[in-house]
């Protein structure tokens, strides 16, 4: 995963496909406005012709001879008259097929979503997440790059939900998914894998850069009712080592989260070996 892919769902930056939508139509009204004055523009000159042609034509019929100049005019302006509705025509076509394919786009954008971004959080979802993953492992096998995977359980997090209802948990997840990716960079990827569990993947990150991310995540809060509630969090981590495999990290970055959730909520994370 390379730093121009964005993050999905809360990116604020990135249009919604109805707001993608919206202004595509917006750029077609103007498209048809500058066209619409375009034509008006075009029947003027055509008009100016005819009124140029207008005297000779006169002159002509008084003269008693065939008006070779009005044919020629009416020919004209028939031509092009007959262009102008040609365009028209062709215009409008375009148009009906760039929103079509602007409409297929966007339904393909949101079934995309729904197969790798978690609906809640807007974060990526397990699929996505293993298959980035894999992805990162093998540019780091050719590239020598560092790379460090680091999972979170949140801690009381099923106390949160029987005490105070589905709808605080709920504000739970999004909050401490909306800090997590506000702790990272664009190249990094915040995933949700199921229930309370996140993942954090630091591309060309070794493991000393992950108490500074850390940091950004304390003091993390929800208000229910009127009562704050505190986001604690138990965390461990791998770093990339050669000829590991996906399944050896993430084994290794669980065995680490399991041990400091034994050990202490308050104690520092522990590396996995």
């Amino acid at each position: 995963m390379n730093a121009s892919q964005p993050q999905p769902g809360n990116v604020t930056t990135n249009a919604s496909p109805a707001e993608y939508l919206a202004r595509l139509r917006d750029l077609q009204r103007r498209e048809w406005w500058t066209w619409g004055f375009s034509v008006f523009v075009m029947l003027l000159l055509t008009g100016a012709i005819a009124s140029l042609a207008l005297p000779a034509i006169l002159q002509e019929r008084r003269a008693g001879f065939g008006s070779e100049i009005l044919q020629a005019v009416s020919g004209l302006i028939s031509l092009i008259l007959l262009f102008a509705c040609y365009l028209s025509y062709e215009k409008l076509l375009i148009n009906r097929l760039r929103l079509d394919l602007a409409e297929r786009q966007t339904k393909s954008v949101l079934w995309r979503n729904l197969a790798l971004v978690d609906p809640l959080t807007g974060l990526y979802n397990r699929r996505f997440a293993e298959r980035t993953l894999k992805a990162e492992i093998g540019r780091a096998q050719r590239k020598g790059y560092a790379l460090t995977l680091v999972l979170f359980d949140l801690d009381n997090f099923k106390q949160i939900n029987d005490r105070f209802g589905h709808a605080a948990g709920d504000l739970v997840l999004k909050e401490f998914a909306d800090r997590l990716t506000k702790a990272v960079r664009e190249a990094d990827t915040a995933a949700r894998l199921g229930g309370d569990e996140f993942m954090l993947l630091l591309t060309e990150c070794d493991s000393s850069q992950v108490p500074s991310v850390l940091e950004r995540l304390e003091s993390i809060e929800v208000n229910v009712d009127g009562q704050r509630i505190p986001v604690g969090f138990s965390v461990g981590w791998k770093e990339y080592e050669w000829d590991k495999s996906l399944q050896d990290m993430m084994n290794e970055a669980d065995k680490a989260l399991y041990l400091n959730k034994q050990t202490s909520k308050g104690l520092p994370a522990l590396q996995a070996k």
